[in-house]
């Protein structure tokens, strides 16, 4: 992956535990009190912080033992690749890497190091606590199998608001107790004029999942949906919870949105709001918008993961 004559240059992004968050930065005294009572709802939070600060740790001394030019950020929702990058590592969770995803284009390679295995789920990370440096050699020298995951892009009445969504996007009501009111469209677009119409529907539920493959196995599974093979291309969209007409059968509770089409989501509500792979990312949406959702063209390629991995078939 590197050039003999530089050293590689390799990104960091640090997750900040929950401890350091509201214990040590915040000092939040319910929680304080509720760690003095080791009370079952915070319980995991101490060894989960101490793991993972062992797992810094063990990473920067690997990519010191290994001449890397490093450089550590440990604010995941606002990391992005500028300049020479050889390589982008991760030391947190799921959660850490899915956040540092949407700052890395297509073509840069991603690590993620589970830093607290014990207590958090790492099916992206392929390195784990005590065994980083081994990995972090494998990754800078090229070893490491590698895996394209789709992205999608997700627009608001024609303007981009992400071109990568990893996991999926939620659409839905304002309100988790009121009912979602769209019409749905699955649509082939054209390179001139208006999309071609392939199929339509007004619906009523709880709002619907749409993602990548590599987000099947989270929401849309749990809704649902099918698991995909990480290598697949298309998107699925599955809606939640819909209100069905007695004796009527919707067409489109749930389906796949091949690499040439897109899902449209015409907006019957006021207040509704699109979520993009959790609850950081957030864009409002009203009575007659139209949120678009297609394969976005930036891949993102993640180090270490197998296509058949966690009982997923290879496309």
């Amino acid at each position: 992956m590197s050039s003999s004559s530089r050293a590689p240059r390799v990104l960091v992004v640090l997750k900040r535990s929950s401890w350091r968050k509201w214990i040590e930065e915040e000092r939040d005294a319910r929680i304080q009190r509720l760690v003095a009572a080791e009370d079952e709802t915070v319980r995991r939070m101490r060894p989960g912080h101490q793991a993972h600060s062992e797992t810094i740790e063990e990473v920067r001394r690997a990519l010191s033992e290994l001449g890397a030019d490093a450089v550590y950020t440990e604010h995941p929702h606002h990391f992005r690749v500028e300049g020479r990058c050889d390589l982008v590592v991760t030391v947190g969770g799921d959660g850490t890497l899915l956040a540092a995803s949407h700052g890395i284009g297509a073509g840069v390679p991603l690590l993620g190091v589970n830093s607290a295995p014990a207590q958090s789920v790492g099916f992206f990370c392929a390195a784990k606590k005590g065994k980083a440096k081994a990995a972090l050699a494998a990754a800078l020298s090229g070893d490491m199998r590698r895996v394209e995951l789709t992205r999608m892009r997700v627009e608001l009445d024609g303007q981009l608001l992400h071109d990568r969504v990893l996991n999926e996007a939620l659409f839905c009501h304002a309100s988790p107790a009121a009912t979602s009111r769209y019409i749905l469209r699955l649509v082939q677009p054209r390179d001139r004029g208006k999309a071609r119409e392939i199929e339509v529907e007004e619906q009523k539920s709880s709002g619907l999942w749409v993602g990548p493959a590599a987000g099947s196995t989270a929401a849309q599974r749990s809704a649902g949906g099918k698991v995909l093979p990480l290598t697949s291309t298309k998107l699925q969209y599955v809606v939640r919870e819909p209100y069905r007409i007695e004796g009527h059968m919707l067409n489109l509770a749930q389906g796949l949105i091949d690499e040439e089409q897109a899902l449209e989501i015409r907006s019957k509500m006021r207040q509704a709001r699109v979520f993009l792979d959790g609850d950081h990312i957030v864009h409002d949406v009203t009575i007659g918008n139209v949120v678009t959702m297609r394969r976005s063209a930036e891949p993102l390629t993640v180090l270490g993961l197998s296509p058949s991995r966690n009982g997923r078939k290879s496309a």
